[in-house]
């Protein structure tokens, strides 16, 4: 992309209406507004077009972006560490094994004290239905009320890295995947997308993807269908937002107990594993009652129901029936793949060794989500601060 091109980007974006993402937060993709996505989308691109023409990106001379991962990553992980970076922030992982938190300090007060010289805080905590979330706004709360006291000199905003109920970088690196892969995001309506329920060995496996991808993927206008076995439902509350988007926007929300009638036709798809949203509000309750020998039981019981799903998988023939027997194949990593990671899994092995490329690809995406999630929350004039950048073409590399 040449010069002229990402100026066209950064004008599209100084249109859009995302003045009320800066000094906020970033926990749910519906609570954002059409302009603010689509702004979020731009302001990405940009930066890594600038990233790609050796062009620096650093708004910030100094601060620290603060992480907090309550469950394993990669990906994530990395990608946080990597957009802060990108944007001159440095990063500090918040182990609260190590902290005073083990020792019964309050969030209210590890929320501040982490937060002296903190533009950003980066949040997973995606392992117990009700929790999530609500720790994610109860630490910014925290930092919100202390910027206001005057303790803290800036209000650090809050990227929700994966929580019990969405998502937001992982479903919106995936949409800018489509959009890139379809040629701009007037070419998703009514395009085909299948997010179904896979067979995994494992346990406990969250909601948030897959909510995640019916809660954005519907307001583009697509033919969103989800699939699973009886039993193994997402929220209620999320297949609602679903629907009204899917009205909204022109295109439809289809849930189906058939993981072939959801492939059958379909551009894209997207097989991955989660746990029954029943079994999750149980398993959050056993914890809360500190019953380990219950979660123990649970995980048991939840092993045994997958086994009986082992047909649900992605296989080069479910493949052949989808558009033109060529469905793109999308899996927020890492997947369950038969004869490879697992004995059987979400995907065949040579499903999966076909679309290594597009799947790494939608994986590069992350960074450059994240990293404009946080210029929108810290910059007051976005598209001017990027066109900055671009004017200066400061090297990155010299």
């Amino acid at each position: 992309m040449d010069t002229v091109e990402i100026k066209t980007l950064i004008g599209q974006l100084a249109r859009l209406d995302c003045h009320s993402m800066y000094l906020n937060d970033f926990l749910l993709t519906w609570e954002k507004s059409d302009d603010e996505i689509k702004a979020t989308f731009l302001a990405a691109e940009i930066l890594h077009e600038l990233r790609r023409k050796n062009i620096s990106c650093r708004i910030f001379d100094s601060g620290l972006g603060v992480s907090l991962f309550r469950d394993q990553s990669t990906r994530t992980r990395f990608s946080f560490a990597s957009a802060c970076n990108l944007l001159g922030i440095a990063v500090q992982d918040l182990d609260e094994g190590k902290s005073q938190v083990a020792h019964g300090e309050t969030v209210r007060e590890t929320a501040n004290m982490v937060s002296f010289m903190t533009d950003v805080i980066g949040i997973r905590d995606d392992m117990y239905i009700g929790k999530g979330n609500a720790y994610m706004r109860e630490v910014a709360e925290a930092v919100k009320q202390g910027y206001q006291e005057g303790i803290l000199e800036q209000r650090p905003t809050l990227v929700n890295l994966q929580c019990d109920i969405d998502h937001p970088t992982q479903s919106m690196s995936d949409m800018l995947h489509l959009i890139k892969s379809c040629g701009g995001e007037e070419n998703l309506k009514g395009k085909k997308i299948a997010m179904t329920w896979a067979y995994s060995p494992s346990y406990g496996k969250p909601l948030s993807v897959p909510q995640g991808v019916i809660g954005l993927m519907t307001r583009f206008g697509m033919d969103v269908f989800l699939a699973h076995p009886s039993g193994y439902e997402v929220m209620p509350d999320v297949e609602e937002v679903a629907r009204r988007n899917a009205a909204d926007a022109g295109g439809r929300f289809i849930t189906t107990h058939s993981m072939a009638e959801a492939f059958e036709g379909a551009h894209f798809v997207y097989p991955k594993s989660w746990a029954p949203f029943a079994a999750m509000q149980k398993r959050t309750d056993l914890f809360g009652q500190g019953d380990h020998d219950g979660i123990k039981n649970l995980e048991k019981e939840l092993l045994a129901q997958n086994a009986g799903h082992k047909d649900w998988e992605c296989t080069d023939q479910l493949m052949a029936t989808t558009r033109n027997g060529n469905a793109l194949y999308m899996h927020c990593l890492p997947a369950d793949i038969t004869g490879v990671s697992c004995t059987a899994g979400e995907v065949a092995a040579g499903v999966f060794d076909r679309y290594r490329g597009p799947l790494y690809m939608q994986a590069s995406y992350k960074p450059y989500i994240i990293a404009a999630m946080i210029l929108l929350s810290k910059v007051q004039s976005p598209a001017d601060q990027l066109a900055n950048l671009l004017e200066a073409g400061r090297p990155r590399m010299c």
